[in-house]
């Protein structure tokens, strides 16, 4: 017998019985959860398998940026990922050091936290990044999508699956009674990690290649607060003799939680026989890179990883889709691995939904992956490169020129003399520092996705040229298939982000006074083709006004255009006037994304 728990009842399923539902999700990571929650929210039945007997053990992924957080904050959990969060403003003053008690070599202020790079922040979501390990994510997610309907089951193993023209039937091993069953379901989402067994399955195509290099987490509890508290981050980084063979670059020392759990990422030459770990090598590492041979340290944890740069080219095969570490392999540089995952989720979500539901042809699920697959390369290219880009730091104080240990430390010290040589070396680790902005500043490549598919309607414009360095600069747009831009609108007593606005549960319209015919239109093309269809007129008098007139400056269109939001708020269409028959316009465009005929 299978026992399902929906958090309130038990029910006992013979094993040659099937369950029914409408998505099964293989993993309650950041990319499974995220999508269990989602769907729930939008009323879409859901089963999510977890061959572990509860969420992450480890704090794995942590820096939470704001593209992710704007999705936390839609699913109306943005307070409690804050509440366990490390906030912005104790996550920047990143340090590189030949050790925590030793030589600092330099800070850089990261993750927007710089006075000169706040502002672009600040402008351009409605909430900040921080910092929360994926041991605290992962329950808030799993909480509140059990909550909203998601019935969970852990301790269950996901097998093999089947489909045929009408579903997907999906066999599961249940760990605890050794039974199997199976579950009937319409879709079915590869959620399930680096190794993912789904994707194996379907045979998604890859690019790139996995373990090029060896890499060890070790976690620990430590208060070290005397020597951290003062310049608050959560990274430091630490360059030392051995610090450049494999890893992510360079030592890490990274802080779990305020000033006492921290997790050491340090490499090891994947070539060679992997080290053999136990609890006093791993406090050999610790005392090593803390500079603190005399430290009384508990090692609460060791694993051995692969460094992977890997890609899909595909990520869908019929009914079966899959998403997070599925399709993007990568290292953890640039915080990109959680916040891609939880975005891959939000962008099928409600296009399940609109399938499932009928508000949508079955070809809106064809454009997952042209949408999608782009985001996977370009964030396991970035990270790859910015682990790479480690390499400089090392250069600069001679570690690639020396022949010994001895050598090595006589370029750190270099960098003090009061000679030519000092000088260039003192230059040469600037550049290198500020190369750094790359992985730790890096705004565009984190809040600047843009799609291309049939569930983007063009409007004839093209992307604008960017006006400063791309993945640096996040430059808001209104051409379709950007993300809606971020404006405080409201009335005298209410706040919103254009972004609240746009629930995922619908379609939106933004127009402006003179564009009142865009709403009468809507409400019949909303009628006629079944559509949840909303409009929203910005505009003095009406439902919200534009509170700062910055809104008027970045919608890039006319006050009687109109701009056509998606639910995952990526913009479908839009239209820089008023035209002829707005009825039509609107009825064409969604026809066509919809894959609906009226």
């Amino acid at each position: 017998m299978a026992v399902f728990n929906d958090g309130m009842t038990e029910t006992a399923v013979p094993e040659s019985a099937v369950a029914e539902t409408d998505v099964v999700i293989v993993g309650s990571g950041p990319a499974g959860a995220s999508m269990a929650l989602a769907l729930s929210r939008l009323g879409v039945k859901n089963i999510m398998l977890t061959k572990y007997r509860w969420t992450a053990n480890t704090p794995r992924a942590h820096i939470t940026n704001q593209r992710a957080m704007e999705f936390f904050r839609e699913l109306g959990i943005e307070d409690q990922v804050n509440a366990d969060a490390t906030p912005h403003h104790m996550i920047g003053d990143t340090v590189f050091c030949t050790s925590i008690a030793g030589e600092e070599l330099g800070r850089v202020l990261t993750w927007g936290t710089r006075p000169n790079r706040h502002a672009d922040y600040e402008a351009a979501s409605p909430t900040l990044n921080c910092d929360i390990p994926q041991t605290y994510l992962e329950p808030i997610l799993v909480k509140n999508a059990m909550r909203e309907g998601t019935l969970g089951r852990f301790s269950s193993e996901y097998l093999s699956h089947e489909q045929d023209a009408d579903g997907v039937t999906v066999r599961v091993l249940d760990r605890v009674s050794g039974t199997e069953y199976s579950i009937r379901a319409k879709y079915l989402y590869g959620a399930d990690g680096a190794r993912s067994k789904v994707a194996e399955e379907i045979g998604l195509t890859y690019e790139g290649a996995m373990d090029i290099a060896g890499s060890m987490n070790i976690t620990f509890k430590a208060d070290i607060a005397a020597l951290v508290e003062h310049r608050p981050s959560v990274l430091y980084w630490v360059v030392q003799p051995g610090a450049n063979v494999g890893g992510i670059g360079t030592g890490l020392v990274r802080m779990v939680r305020p000033w006492n759990e921290w997790l050491i990422v340090w490499g090891y030459d994947i070539n060679e026989p992997a080290p053999e770990m136990n609890e006093e090598v791993a406090k050999d590492i610790v005392r090593n890179l803390l500079g603190m041979p005399d430290l009384d340290c508990e090692i609460t944890g060791y694993s051995l990883w692969g460094v992977n740069e890997m890609y899909a080219t595909t990520l869908q095969k019929g009914r079966v889709f899959c998403g997070g570490d599925a399709i993007h392999r990568h290292p953890p540089s640039n915080g990109l691995g959680s916040n891609t995952s939880v975005q891959d989720s939000y962008n099928l979500a409600w296009k399940l939904a609109s399938v499932i539901k009928g508000h949508a042809g079955p070809k809106l699920l064809e454009t997952y992956t042209p949408e999608r697959a782009p985001v996977a390369k370009q964030i396991v290219l970035r990270a790859n490169k910015s682990a790479r880009e480690f390499a400089d730091i090392f250069a600069a104080l001679g570690f690639d020129k020396a022949k010994n240990v001895k050598e090595m430390v006589e370029g750190v010290r270099r960098r003090k003399d009061n000679s030519a040589e000092g000088l260039a070396t003192r230059k040469a680790l600037t550049r290198a520092l500020e190369l750094k902005d790359y992985e730790f500043n890096c705004h565009g490549i984190e809040m600047g996705q843009f799609y291309r598919s049939s569930a983007v309607v063009s409007d004839g414009s093209k992307k604008p040229k960017p006006q400063r360095d791309p993945e640096l600069y996040y430059q808001a747009s209104t051409v379709p298939g950007s993300p809606l831009p971020h404006a405080w609108v409201g009335d005298n007593v209410n706040k919103f982000s254009t972004l609240d606005l746009c629930p995922s549960s619908q379609f939106t319209l933004i127009t402006g006074i003179t564009g009142e015919k865009w709403a009468t239109a809507a409400k019949k093309v909303a009628k006629k083709m079944g559509t949840p269809l909303e409009t929203v007129i910005i505009g003095p008098g009406r439902q919200v006004t534009d509170l700062y007139f910055d809104w008027e400056r970045l919608r890039e269109i006319d006050e009687d255009g109109v701009i056509l939001v998606r639910p995952d708020k990526i913009i479908a269409w839009r239209s820089t006037s008023m035209v002829a028959d707005p009825e039509g316009a609107l009825r064409n465009v969604l026809s066509k994304m919809l894959d609906k005929a009226v």
